[in-house]
């Protein structure tokens, strides 16, 4: 009986770099490059007549990025699996990737054996990835389940206690004077701390002051 092999779509705008991923990748018979594509939005037309089981993905291309493409994939065909494959390792760009639904992340330098087993590894539930990148996502994970010590949610800004009570009670909407009467300080003092504020949190207005708090998980 023929082995039934794994189909591998190659998602990059670099041409020369997809024939060489796809000559090593074809090296190995459990793999079989059923396509390859210049963009995110070239690989979804092609979607709708060839669905993969995996796809390498690079991040930075033109029309519709890796991460837009990933995303719009785990949504609408989540039976396939997308590995990305990009030179790109930054933080911010690797829980992207992670949170639009990639099962993996390998950078271009990945030897040809492993982004085999990473094909290999996420067919089976793994989600594969290059060392550093696997060290920098642990250290997004850390940061994220860090517990809220007082020292971990004010360290960033300088904040004290009292000047987060107020700025928890200007968002629920108090004026100065109920705040002062709520703390027993006057609205002047009251006006005094919400300049500090400002100034700890380089912003302009109230409005700044509350939205940046709420994203930073601070009230």
């Amino acid at each position: 009986m023929k082995e039934i092999k794994i189909k591998v779509a190659i998602v990059d705008n670099e041409t020369k770099l997809i024939n060489i991923i796809k000559k090593n990748l074809l090296l190995s018979n459990k793999i079989d490059i059923v396509y390859t594509a210049s963009s995110g939005k070239e690989a979804i037309e092609i979607l709708e007549k060839n669905i993969p089981d995996v796809i390498l993905m690079d991040i930075n291309m033109p029309e519709m990025n890796g991460i837009e493409t990933t995303k719009y994939i785990s949504t609408n065909f989540p039976s396939i699996k997308v590995i990305m494959l990009t030179v790109m390792d930054a933080e911010n760009i690797i829980l992207e990737s992670i949170l639009a639904g990639a099962a993996g992340y390998l950078t271009k330098d990945s030897p040809s054996e492993r982004i085999i087993e990473a094909i290999l590894e996420c067919l089976e539930g793994g989600a594969p990835m290059s060392p550093g990148i696997a060290f920098k996502a642990m250290q997004l994970i850390k940061q994220n389940t860090k517990p809220k010590t007082e020292k971990n949610v004010y360290e960033e800004f300088g904040l004290t206690k009292r000047e987060i009570e107020i700025i928890e009670k200007i968002a629920t909407g108090n004026t100065y004077k109920q705040i002062g009467d709520e703390l027993n300080i006057s609205p002047s003092t009251v006006r005094k701390h919400i300049e500090n504020i400002y100034a700890k949190l380089r912003v302009h207005n109230k409005t700044e002051a509350i939205n940046l708090t709420k994203r930073k998980d601070i009230i």
